[in-house]
């Protein structure tokens, strides 16, 4: 059975390519913004709403591809006091929240969803915990010079694999789900439906 990630996210593909998963992956262009506008107005947790972003994108694909397993994912970042933010998506936002995040503790949510012929099969999240060490403005703006746009499509504004592990004290968590994807749990049920050799 053919596996699709609904998703274009270079860190979840190198993930899957580097555990020896075959796969397609078909970008599911879902409008994030107002679906999580929606839930936090319902005063979802920040689990429940990347829960919902994986289902959406999964969905969408799998309605298309009704013959193959759609592995959608998303992550959110919570910060100390609460509060959940985005992808920066513009520079000027990306400095706002390193300084946001700077010297504080915050967790990681990423959940993935796997649908077969339009509906949700399986699911699966977890958390991770991040200390980032305190940054001035000098550090930031040459990390995100270094970085460029490869930061701004990334929850909390930094790869973990890259550059982003110069902006961290403490991390306990896996670092798959750092990475956005609760990779070993995924590999777990892709062995059961025979997607890979047990």
């Amino acid at each position: 059975m053919m596996l699709v990630l609904a998703s274009q996210s270079a860190a979840r593909r190198a993930m899957l390519h580097a555990a020896g998963v075959t796969h397609e992956a078909l970008p599911a262009h879902v409008d994030e913004e107002s679906i999580t506008a929606g839930l936090v107005a319902e005063q979802a947790s920040p689990e429940r709403i990347a829960d919902a972003l994986a289902e959406v994108k999964a969905l969408k694909i799998s309605r298309q591809h009704p013959g193959a397993l759609v592995l959608g994912a998303d992550s959110v970042v919570v910060t100390a006091d609460g509060a959940m933010i985005a992808k920066p998506e513009t520079r000027p936002r990306a400095e706002v929240q390193l300084r946001q995040l700077a010297g504080t503790t915050h967790r990681l949510i990423s959940a993935a969803v796997i649908c077969e012929a339009g509906k949700p099969v399986w699911r699966s999240a977890g958390a991770a915990k991040l200390t980032m060490r305190q940054l001035n403005d000098d550090f930031i703006s040459a990390y995100l010079d270094a970085e460029g746009d490869a930061v701004l499509g990334c929850v909390g504004c930094y790869r973990i694999e890259a550059l982003g592990a110069q902006l961290f004290t403490r991390i306990d968590g896996d670092q798959f789900i750092i990475r956005g994807l609760p990779l070993l749990a995924v590999l777990d049920y892709l062995r059961v439906r025979g997607v890979l050799a047990a």
